[in-house]
């Protein structure tokens, strides 16, 4: 049985296949496992995915889609002069994928799609549309958090013995989900979750470029705005390079006590201590961990009835929010070195799961050229080929339905809040029948 699993995030997507022999082992895409979901068309239509969508865009930036999976209640996305159907780009992300996976396995006869635990019914019938439209059999969909728990006890080999409760905290690229599931014989169950769907490493990068740019633009301050916001090619490389460069000190400083880089257009080499970082993140991080806080009672529990606190997403790594969980929670949480591909490898060590009934096709108009009815399955090829970082689009995609960025000292309550609105209910009609059999009594 040949199985490939598909984490289709906000900023990257990650895949991993097991074969024949077992063995579960990430994709890789261009060397390596993170693969952009940005989607750019060509001058023709064909989608690109990945980093050619992103060196794509430098030439036609109005063709370019960094985050699909932000524009999933949109139903279509403007792309130059053409709206492209979001089913379409998300299918041509997966086409990519699963080209990938169809070269080193041979063929693929299982797929399992992971999803945020918070989507309902229409968003997860767009990722089924989707794997349909790239030439992937009918994917089983698992929620993110109930992957990252089936890698905490079979990669890990955590102890965690059914009854007991793991609480995930999700923090990529460009959205945050906080979890708390329950280990069933089954596998896992979610009890409580929220998130912001409009908070990650693309908002700390954006924090550091503002910083650097107020200790060293000085007396340049055109020069600056014309590099955040350029008119031509050569200032939307300049920009590129920036943000690449903010990205990879940032990195850096999750290993490191400082770091140097370089800022195009001014010619300045700057550096940046992981203290300076720490103040600017620190107060984005904050509401996220009494976030975490308010989950974990949400679901009926104190922290230190948790079986675990289980860091994922590339995001995660960052030093101080494992600290701030500790400090706020009394739990050290769980950190690894590869945070980003912990759901798809663990969406492989679940047992298979129930399938959950979803509309098998959501309507999207015309497929894009090069993906869809076009893409026989089991072909090797896909028009998507191969897929660099442009930083942050000068606008921010719109947010999933039925969030808001939180301010500060705010976060988005999910399910937890849906299951207090719920006992309240019942509770009511309870005392509505005692009244009732009183009176009748009387």
């Amino acid at each position: 049985m040949r199985l490939l699993a598909i984490d289709f995030g906000t900023s990257n997507t990650v895949a991993a296949v097991r074969g024949g022999d077992g063995r579960i082992r990430p994709l890789l895409f261009d060397g390596t496992p993170l693969l952009p979901s940005a989607v750019c068309l060509d001058r023709t239509g064909t989608p690109l995915t990945g980093r050619d969508a992103e060196r794509a865009a430098r030439l036609d930036p109005d063709r370019f889609e960094p985050y699909p999976k932000r524009r999933v209640d949109d139903g279509t996305v403007l792309l130059g002069d053409r709206e492209v159907p979001v089913v379409a780009l998300v299918a041509a992300v997966l086409c990519r994928v699963a080209g990938e996976a169809r070269r080193q396995l041979g063929g693929v006869d299982e797929v399992r799609l992971t999803h945020p635990a918070g989507w309902g019914e229409r968003r997860r019938s767009v990722l089924v549309a989707a794997a349909g439209d790239a030439g992937l059999p009918t994917p089983t969909l698992l929620a993110e958090p109930v992957a990252a728990g089936a890698y905490y006890v079979s990669v890990l080999g955590a102890a965690l013995p059914p009854g007991r409760a793991l609480a995930v905290y999700d923090l990529g690229g460009g959205t945050l989900d906080v979890t708390v599931v329950r280990r069933t014989p089954a596998g896992f169950e979610v009890l409580a979750e929220a998130g912001d769907a409009q908070l990650g490493g693309l908002d700390f990068d954006q924090a550091l470029v503002e910083h650097l740019g107020r200790g060293h633009a000085g007396d340049r301050t055109t020069v600056w705005r014309g590099l955040l916001a350029p008119a031509d090619v050569e200032g939307r490389r300049r920009r590129s390079l920036l943000y690449d460069e903010a990205r990879a000190a940032k990195e850096l400083l999750s290993r490191a006590a400082s770091a140097e880089l370089h800022l195009p257009g001014l010619d300045v080499r700057a550096h940046v201590t992981r203290e300076e970082l720490e103040s600017l993140i620190g107060p984005l991080l904050a509401p996220t961990v009494d976030g975490l806080a308010r989950v974990v009672r949400g679901a009926g529990l104190e922290p230190r009835e948790l079986g675990g606190i289980f860091l994922v997403g590339g995001s995660s790594r960052i030093p101080l929010a494992a600290r701030l969980i500790h400090a706020r929670l009394g739990v050290a949480p769980t950190a690894l070195e590869q945070p980003e591909t912990v759901v798809a490898e663990g969406a492989l060590c679940h047992p298979p799961p129930s399938p959950v009934p979803v509309a098998t096709r959501t309507p999207s108009g015309p497929a894009l050229e090069g993906v869809g009815s076009t893409v026989p399955a089991g072909s090797g090829t896909t028009a998507a080929g191969p897929v660099p970082s442009l930083g942050p689009a000068s606008a921010p995609g719109p947010v999933f339905a039925g969030t808001v960025r939180p301010e500060p000292g705010r976060f988005w309550h999910g399910t937890s809040g849906l299951r207090w609105t719920g006992a309240l209910a019942v509770l009511v009609v309870v005392a509505l029948v005692v009244l009732v059999a009183v009176a009748g009594a009387g």
